[in-house]
């Protein structure tokens, strides 16, 4: 889970490094391609000078709308993106960086009727973009028992995926985040370290938003849009990301298309980590364009 958002007392994960992997020139254009609440944004606009340019992109549209308010800024253009359409969406405009802080926002956690948290019980959405049409309801209560069981262990690592899947088919029509939550728990008999609707919730999510091929077609539009010099950054939440984050990097330098600038992936101190236990299982890898 991301922590894109700049809190009260929190900025965004690991921050710091951020803003060194990113290297900002005061003429500098520059891509946020999460922009969030903007607390990445906000730093970078601080950093670059009058000559520079800042391109704010996601496909959340009320993060957008948070975006633009808290970025009134003439250098800064928020425009709504997902990551496999960035590309076109930025006219092939040629850039000095770009960030991908990936994960789900603790905005979108926290919002209500999203349906991302079983914290709460409200409709089974699970959409950054709510214009699109798939939602987790039409996944739950219309895919295969074969293909659900598929996107629990792919998409969440899930050990008792069969059992899950069996159980949402038998238990039909679901309606709520709290009916499924129910269905997970009920599967497992009792809680361990974590949730036992956490992986379910997960896999499910990533399958309505197609969130590891968007990351994947969205590296590939990045690694095009950079000129040379061009540094890509690219925080991950969970092993899924970073997979293909690592694959993405590891095959551009092959290609000769990237210097890859972090050999191992970074992760947040054990300060940041009492300050903020979000940012735990978070990793950083960063790349150059030759």
């Amino acid at each position: 889970m991301g922590s894109k958002d700049k809190e009260a007392v929190h900025l965004p994960v690991m921050f710091r490094q951020v803003m060194d992997f990113l290297n900002l020139r005061e003429d500098g254009t520059y891509v946020d391609a999460t922009v969030g609440l903007g607390g990445h944004s906000e730093e970078i606009l601080r950093r670059i000078g009058p000559g520079g340019r800042l391109i704010g992109t996601d496909r959340d549209e009320a993060a957008l709308m948070m975006a633009a308010e808290r970025l009134r800024d003439g250098r800064c253009t928020i425009k709504k993106a997902h990551f496999s359409g960035i590309h076109e969406a930025l006219g092939g405009l040629k850039v000095d960086g770009i960030l991908f802080d990936l994960g789900v926002s603790m905005m979108q956690l926290k919002q209500e009727q999203r349906g991302f948290s079983f914290l709460r019980d409200e409709p089974l959405d699970m959409r950054m973009d709510t214009a699109q049409e798939l939602t987790a309801e039409k996944i739950v209560n219309s895919y295969p028992e074969k293909e659900l069981r598929r996107i629990l262990t792919e998409y969440g690592e899930e050990r008792l995926s069969a059992k899950i899947a069996r159980r949402i088919v038998s238990e039909r029509p679901i309606r709520t985040t709290g009916e499924l939550a129910g269905i997970a728990e009920r599967a497992y008999g009792k809680r361990g370290r974590i949730h036992p609707a956490t992986r379910t919730f997960q896999a499910i999510r990533i399958a309505v938003n197609r969130e590891l091929d968007e990351i994947g077609e969205g590296l590939r539009a990045a690694s095009d849009m950079l000129r040379q010099g061009g540094r890509l950054v690219i925080v991950s939440y969970h092993s899924l990301e970073d997979r293909v984050a690592k694959n993405f990097m590891k095959e551009a330098a092959r290609q000769g298309v990237m210097r890859i600038l972090t050999k191992k992936p970074l992760t947040p101190s054990l300060e940041e980590i009492r300050e903020n236990p979000s940012s735990r299982s978070a990793k950083l890898r960063a790349g150059e364009k030759l």
